[in-house]
């Protein structure tokens, strides 16, 4: 062969590497064009399939995004494409070679799949070739972007690996914006239906406490979270008549909430029907029990209040004892009823009346008053509770309330409220 025939040759092939170069380079520059994070994150993952099986001229495309640490499979197949021209079985990576991409972050070339006894089941799918890349954000493996069978008989190149390299390294950081301003997004939603749903359950407790003759009471309740499970309520049943309930419903949040407005209806509904106070209880325990789960279960305090002849009569199932302070200055603890709701369907419950003397104050509260911890972890307790209201038992109902509740957050400090906190004062006037 002559030099000058070699000189041809080289210049040919340095003509096909230029050539492909600039198909390169302009490739990469229309998708940086397209790409954009103000897509959505399954529009830019499409568009980055589609790009890595157009430049490289493979069957079939997938890109897995990395899932959280709880997840059972560390990757979730997100977008997967194919080569119409050539149909194909849907090809999917194994335990080994997720754990292979996690632990090395590194492209992976395989030639010969079929003989690669590395990745285990994998093997057995009709893959003959694999290229896979990982999707690296400022050092954070946040995916991998695979391609599996090239259309050439002689598989992926190095320049492949280098190409899909690139396309992965400028769609790591758009492909993570686009999650996160998904996440932000799903987030915001989340937050709207909590302020919808802490709306509702606001609407369902009382917007103000009754006037009484004889009496003066107040009720409030501070959700832990954006919805509680706390709730408490004042019914009218008509002739001086008025239900008091103050209930505690087991877990925090959404579901608490959920079961909590079961509750009140419940109640509601019994109460209403002027059943008994006993029946009324009863009724709310066996519907709990056949429609909530083994482990929600509610406390509640039901009482009726006669304004007639002052008769306070009430069930305790498996509350915090309510706290009466008598003119005489002794206290005493609301105990009669029976075991909490929703565990045992025909528990008996038992009830106990007796009539307010003028002077005498009465404090309903659930747990989340007296197990308030600080930053030591030491619990606000009975003993503080029972010391404010003797220090402020002369003060109007309304202003006792926001007395404890102002020493109970005093008490916490920094630490965060971890319990809903509910408080009914009835206090009987001179």
């Amino acid at each position: 062969m002559s030099s000058k025939s070699f000189d041809i040759d080289k210049l040919l092939l340095e003509n096909e590497r230029l050539k492909k170069s600039v198909s390169e380079l302009s490739m990469l520059n229309e998708f940086a064009q397209i790409i954009s994070s103000t897509m959505s994150l399954e529009k830019v993952l499409d568009k980055v399939v589609t790009a890595s099986l157009k430049a490289i001229d493979a069957e079939q495309g997938t890109i897995h995004l990395l899932e959280s640490p709880e997840s059972a499979s560390p990757f979730r197949t997100l977008i997967r494409k194919a080569d119409q021209t050539h149909p194909v079985d849907k090809y999917r990576l194994d335990f080994e070679l997720s754990g292979w991409m996690i632990k090395n972050r590194q492209p992976l070339l395989i030639n010969d799949f079929p003989q690669n006894k590395l990745f285990g089941k994998a093997g057995d799918q009709k893959i003959r070739t694999l290229l896979t890349v990982p999707l690296l954000c400022k050092g954070k493996l946040i995916g991998v972007v695979n391609l599996f069978n090239k259309k050439s008989a002689d598989g992926f190149t190095t320049d492949d690996q280098r190409l899909l390299s690139i396309i992965a390294s400028q769609s790591a950081q758009v492909i993570e914006n686009a999650r996160l301003y998904e996440e932000e997004k799903q987030l915001r939603e989340y937050e709207q239906d909590l302020e919808i749903a802490r709306e509702i359950q606001n609407n369902l407790l009382p917007k103000e406490s009754p006037q009484i003759p004889g009496f003066e009471l107040a009720g409030k309740s501070y959700a832990a979270r954006e919805v509680g499970g706390d709730y408490f309520d004042f019914i009218d049943l008509g002739g001086g008549r008025w239900s008091i309930a103050l209930g505690d419903v087991s877990g925090k949040g959404v579901p608490a909430s959920l079961l909590m407005s079961n509750l009140q209806a419940t109640l509601r509904n019994q109460a209403l029907n002027n059943v008994s106070l006993v029946d009324c209880v009863s009724k709310t325990n066996r519907f709990l029990c056949l429609n909530t789960e083994a482990n929600q279960f509610a406390t509640l305090f039901s009482g009726i209040l006669d304004a007639r002849d002052r008769t306070f009569s009430y069930v305790n199932a498996g509350h915090n004892y309510p706290l009466l302070f008598t003119t005489s200055e002794e206290m005493l603890e609301l105990q009669t009823g029976g075991m909490i709701l929703g565990l045992l369907p025909d528990r008996p419950y038992q009830e106990e009346s007796r009539k307010f003397q003028p002077g005498e104050l009465l404090v309903i509260f659930s747990d989340g008053v007296t197990e308030a911890v600080n930053e030591l972890q030491d619990q606000f307790g009975d003993k503080r509770l029972q010391d404010i209201i003797r220090l402020n038992r002369q003060a109007p109902a309304e202003q006792l309330l926001n007395k404890i509740y102002t020493a109970v957050m005093e008490f916490s400090g920094p630490a965060r409220q971890n319990d809903d906190i509910t408080l009914v004062i009835i206090k009987a006037l001179q």
